[in-house]
């Protein structure tokens, strides 16, 4: 795959109204009341016109990646992501965000004192990226499909820096292979990401195998979500 910009359907990336509240500390078990009920739609639709998503993807060599995942030789060393992307069949590298227009939105209802829909907006824009970034890795796992790689019993998986051991600084050398400037997405020299709506990472392939580790490292328990979790198990989810 050369490097390619993916423009996504905002219908493909649109958060359910449950994630919304969900995101809000409201569980999908437990009926909101209808102000909090109509202030999620709202949220929903206000995304719908606001959101922009946008992807930039590039396929990486083992020994090209390698650098970019040192980075700045910060990572933990015990970090499952070197054991997982060497034992990897096919590497790229990727980028993707809902855009500026929308994370201004958040700012200008905060600052008009409108916290409820700035919030509920906010929680609908963070599952609208994440929605976002799962339509790059099937996007790529389609791609793999398309040019005859064997995609049973193949799983798909991205990291990002800033988890599971890779430092955050390793971001520099992400963005000096990915450019993803294209797409509207800049650097900080905190390592943070403008537009905030924002994941870069490495989508990694391989047997399914290779993916699965115990959350039970040292930096695991700075991890507030341990989402991780739930998209290590997805991995079977892509079967085809």
């Amino acid at each position: 795959m050369n490097r390619k910009i993916f423009s996504i359907p905002i219908e493909e990336v649109l958060p359910p109204v449950a994630a919304v509240l969900e995101g809000q500390g409201i569980p999908r078990w437990k009926q909101a009341n209808g102000i909090t009920l109509q202030l999620a739609r709202d949220a929903v639709e206000l995304y719908r016109e606001k959101a922009r998503p946008v992807g930039a993807g590039v396929e990486i060599a083992k020994d090209a990646f390698k650098p970019v995942f040192e980075g700045e030789g910060r990572n933990e060393p015990d970090s499952p992501v070197g054991p997982i992307f060497q034992a990897s069949e096919n590497l790229a590298l990727f980028a993707v965000t809902i855009g500026q227009e929308i994370c201004s939105e958040i700012r200008r209802l905060f600052r008009t004192n409108d916290f409820a829909l700035g919030s509920m907006l906010d929680s609908a824009a963070s599952e609208g990226t994440e929605l976002t970034a799962r339509a790059v890795e099937k996007l790529y796992l389609r791609h793999l499909k398309d040019f005859g790689f064997q995609i049973k019993g193949t799983g798909v998986l991205r990291f990002s820096p800033g988890y599971c051991g890779w430092h955050i600084s390793a971001q520099k050398k992400l963005f000096d292979a990915l450019h993803p400037s294209e797409i509207g997405i800049t650097l900080n020299e905190s390592h943070l990401m403008q537009p905030l709506k924002s994941i870069s990472g490495v989508i990694i392939s391989g047997e399914k195998n290779i993916f699965y580790f115990d959350d039970t490292f040292s930096f695991c328990r700075d991890c507030a979500e341990h989402s991780c979790r739930e998209r290590i198990h997805a991995v079977t989810d892509h079967e085809e």
